[in-house]
């Protein structure tokens, strides 16, 4: 099936890049999200990484232009039923996930193929709940879309050949590199790297070491570009706790039991970066470890 025009539900960090790499590509893309405030920012973001990639000489002003004419924006849903296909973005929740497509579902084109971004919830679970679960798969990119080579793709129990042949062609039109998945909790990428960054959480939450050496240790010990504290408070430590979550429920272990001290980092709202406090306190004009 031949993809021209995308249709991306939610503008946070993840659907402003996956909205950003899919334009440059040369689809249509039109931007989805219940804030028009969120979709504003969205655009200016986009706007700032592709000049960042013009100053780097990856991509020239001509192709920023033309990838910013080709994304549009709505606050409706349902205008995105016309898209060849969709990709839900949305915060990770899966009553969430499941009411965007409910409201998707009377307004699709009959070959609109279905996506979703989710870092870690059953494709088969989510599929089932449409009117077309062989043409739905999990589109997992990872963060910052930009910049990240990877992209997950998970086929749910009832995902046909065409969805993933599709799918696995726009991957190298968007010039990265797809991995197959199986549908188990939290797939291939999070279910090794979430266990590290819980692991690194009860290290620090049983006074292993503090924030600083613990990220400090990773990065000269194990070669690791960021620590993990680090990387959770980039990833979003709600979003670190929901896969754990999905992990622990899913596959029935103790070993991937939520570190109490991730649940009240949560619960206090300190979520990382997007909220400017978390493992690390981001206000002041270097981040200072907060334990």
């Amino acid at each position: 099936m031949d993809i021209q025009k995308v249709g991306v539900v939610g503008a946070g960090q993840m659907g402003n890049g996956i909205a950003h790499v899919f334009a440059l590509a040369g689809y249509q893309v039109l931007l989805n999200d219940v804030n028009g405030d969120s979709l504003n920012k969205a655009v200016a973001t986009i706007s700032k990484n592709l000049d960042r990639q013009v100053r780097s000489a990856k991509i020239t002003e001509g192709d920023k232009i033309a990838a910013l004419s080709r994304i549009s924006t709505t606050m409706s849903l349902p205008d995105l039923g016309q898209s060849d296909l969709v990709i839900e973005a949305a915060t990770e929740k899966e009553a969430v996930k499941n009411a965007i497509f409910e409201t998707l579902k009377p307004h699709l084109l009959p070959h609109t193929i279905l996506s979703s971004n989710t870092s870690s919830i059953s494709i088969t679970r989510l599929a089932s709940r449409t009117d077309r679960p062989e043409k739905f798969m999990g589109f997992h990119f990872m963060n910052p879309v930009p910049v990240m080579q990877l992209v997950e793709l998970i086929r749910g129990i009832a995902t046909d050949v065409a969805t993933y042949d599709t799918l696995h062609s726009v991957v190298k039109r968007l010039g990265k590199i797809a991995a197959s998945a199986e549908d188990f909790p939290a797939f291939i990428v999070n279910r090794i790297l979430m266990p590290m960054i819980n692991e690194a959480v009860y290290t620090l939450y049983e006074g292993v070491g503090n924030v600083q050496s613990i990220d400090q240790s990773l990065k000269l010990g194990a070669n690791h570009p960021m620590g993990p504290l680090e990387l959770a408070d980039f990833i979003g430590l709600d979003t670190c706790l929901a896969i754990m979550n999905v992990l622990h429920d899913g596959l029935a272990d103790t070993k991937y039991r939520p570190c109490p001290l991730l649940t009240k980092y949560v619960e206090a709202g300190w979520l990382g970066r997007k909220t400017q406090r978390g493992f690390y306190d981001y206000r002041g004009e270097i981040p200072i470890p907060t334990r």
